[in-house]
């Protein structure tokens, strides 16, 4: 009984997180964490939009984990999240623009000021090609049939905020967000 009794105390110990505790102390002596800048994200991956705790140091990033202030994770991470940081240090990355032409297989590196104005004139062509200023009724309507939008879940609210704002200085009625989806 008394071995048993042991077994179950250590067990309650083991569920309250001490042994977290002993190994968050044991990264004290890791420097580029010591010495790490933190901030908050958000996880890309999903519309769940969980919270988490990113640290750098010199350019990299030396740690990530789960933010335990966060609402909606409250510091737990899933698989996918946790592979957040191999995202930012493979060799895969694209750290540049691409642009592969019409019909072509071969991809071109661009500036990012060519792709921002790339990017300017298509919405231009298309907002200009499908903008309706009158309807058959003669109401004034001033809409954009041609552009619709899908939000993201991982914005927060003044990024979607400004975003509403843009799109319906666009004239967009189609305006749809991941969250709803």
């Amino acid at each position: 009984m008394k071995i048993s009794g042991a077994a179950v105390s250590g067990a309650a110990l083991g569920g309250l997180g001490l042994r977290g505790t002993a190994l968050a102390g044991s990264r004290k002596g890791n420097i580029a964490v010591k010495y790490a800048r933190e901030s908050t994200t958000i996880c890309p991956y999903c519309a769940v939009g969980c919270g988490i705790i990113v640290s750098a140091h010199a350019g990299k990033v030396v740690n990530m984990e789960g933010d335990p202030d966060h609402p909606i994770n409250e510091g737990s991470l899933c698989s996918k999240a946790q592979a957040v940081r191999q995202v930012s240090e493979s060799e895969w990355r694209i750290t540049r623009p691409l642009y592969r032409a019409p019909r072509s297989s071969e991809w071109q590196v661009k500036s990012w000021d060519w792709v921002y104005n790339e990017i300017a004139k298509k919405i231009k062509k298309s907002r200009d090609a499908g903008f309706t200023k009158v309807n058959d009724n003669g109401q004034v309507v001033n809409r954009n049939d041609a552009i619709a939008s899908v939000g993201s879940a991982a914005l927060d609210n003044e990024e979607c905020f400004l975003l509403q704002k843009w799109l319906r200085a666009l004239g967009l009625v189609y305006i749809e967000h991941q969250a709803r989806i």
